[in-house]
């Protein structure tokens, strides 16, 4: 039996391998948003001098695990007159973008130095000759998530908020393409490991062969748009709590709400990869 199943998985090793990787890249994913709310829910409150999170576990660790707990269990209503179909697939359409952009992101050298069942194995789901093209193609298509939820709600507030939203991501998605420009034709490749392996050609200056110095204006362009992008503070103008209650998830409870929050941090920790990628040397390359 044991022979067996070794020898099947022997047999279809490509599948296997990727099927790993991404369980692997889930996990990770998921707990670094879960305590990325943490840390920012700690640093406010210290900013504000309260305690923040700090019943559940040592110093609120383990606030997170009771969080999605909560989000688990709590009842999770349908708003009279919502267009159903469209409703449920708005939070599933962002989570599902979110999760697929970060799998063209690559975090370690091409290949490693050691094979599994003779495959090589690459630190990343989906190595791309396109990759960046395929990112910003992904991401463009984030915004019809975050427009059906406010459409379909059947309400006011979300239906301002979405439009907001998808208003400002597409305003500033033309700002964060263009920013990166001027790297792709320093690399002369749309593959993020050949814009990573481009920064590195001179070892000797350090930090200062980063596309970050040549490119200074492209890279505070995009880091500006790319906070937009992810409508965080000061460009959360479309999830407006004084003025609109949420924004477009207004009408969102439970785990359809979750949904939401887990793809606006996975977005956030994309576009901190590909910043690291495009402007930083990239994470291993890092002296």
């Amino acid at each position: 039996m044991i022979s067996s199943l070794l020898a099947f998985l022997a047999a279809h090793a490509v599948v296997v391998i990727a099927v790993i990787k991404i369980a692997l890249l889930l996990f990770i994913v998921l707990t670094v948003n879960a305590y990325l709310t943490w840390f920012e829910r700690k640093v406010v409150a210290h900013m504000q001098s309260r305690w923040g999170p700090h019943r559940v576990g040592p110093h609120g660790l383990l606030q997170p695990l009771a969080d999605g707990a909560k989000f688990l269990l709590k009842e999770d209503p349908t708003p009279a007159g919502v267009d159903k179909f469209t409703y449920f697939l708005a939070p599933l359409m962002a989570l599902a973008l979110a999760l697929t952009s970060i799998a063209i992101i690559p975090f370690g050298p091409d290949p490693l130095p050691w094979t599994i069942w003779g495959q090589k194995v690459y630190l990343g789901i989906a190595d791309l000759n396109i990759g960046i093209l395929a990112l910003f193609a992904i991401t463009a298509l984030s915004v019809y998530g975050v427009a059906l939820a406010g459409w379909s709600s059947n309400s006011k507030y979300p239906l301002l908020g979405g439009l907001r939203s998808s208003a400002q991501m597409v305003s500033y998605e033309l700002a964060l393409t263009m920013s990166v420009v001027g790297v792709l034709l320093l690399a002369g490749s749309f593959n993020l490991r050949d814009i990573i392996g481009a920064q590195a050609q001179h070892p000797e200056r350090g930090i200062f062969g980063w596309n970050v110095w040549p490119q200074i204006l492209g890279f505070f362009c995009f880091f500006v748009a790319a906070v937009a992008e992810t409508n965080r503070v000061p460009f959360d103008l479309p999830e407006a709590e004084s003025e609109l209650v949420a924004g477009f998830h207004t009408e969102y409870a439970s785990f359809k709400f979750a949904m939401f929050f887990i793809a606006e941090y996975t977005s956030m920790i994309t576009v901190s990869c590909l910043c690291t990628i495009m402007f930083c040397g990239g994470a291993w390359r890092t002296p």
